[in-house]
């Protein structure tokens, strides 16, 4: 297989076609039309969506979100982080380090991150070096997130509710 990069996709109309491919394969929960549809502003080209093309095809797709540090929960010390929403390999791509190459490139940020994995993907986010976050019921809201932490970064003690 070619050399496969991680872009910023633009929120356009073709994107959006794009996306169409993934919501085919049934995984409802991890679509992100409605994000796209939200966000169109043609050509954006700092949307926070990020893919992979192997070809004319988009084979790859996460969502990643920079959050604010006042609104950071997680980390110690508080700082900003990112949030990771809806990675997803087309079938006939998975298994061959396409996934792994989308965490790496928001590891690359340098800046801890937080998702909440999809039923069934635990294995996958341990082999990325994530970890589950102390469950706090008011922050998390039934959520179950993974945490991946930078060097110099821990995970925000739990307050003693």
């Amino acid at each position: 297989m070619e050399q496969l990069k991680v872009e910023n996709l633009l929120v356009n109309y073709k994107t959006l076609e794009k996306f169409k491919r993934f919501k085919e394969y049934g995984n409802q929960e991890l679509t992100m039309m409605e994000d796209l549809q939200n966000n169109i502003i043609e050509n954006d080209s700092k949307s926070p969506f990020y893919g992979i093309y192997y070809g004319e095809n988009l084979i790859a797709r996460m969502s990643l979100y920079e959050v604010n540090k006042k609104y950071d929960y997680y980390f110690s010390p508080q700082q900003d982080y990112l949030t990771l929403w809806k990675l997803e390999v087309l079938p006939d791509y998975q298994g061959r380090g396409i996934g792994k190459l989308m965490v790496d490139f928001a590891k690359g940020f340098e800046l801890p991150i937080k998702t909440s994995p999809r039923i069934n993907s635990h294995g996958f986010w341990e082999k990325m070096g994530f970890v589950k976050a102390h469950y706090e019921m008011e922050r998390d809201l039934g959520e179950n997130p993974l945490i991946w932490l930078p060097a110099g970064v821990q995970e925000k003690e739990s307050n003693p509710n």
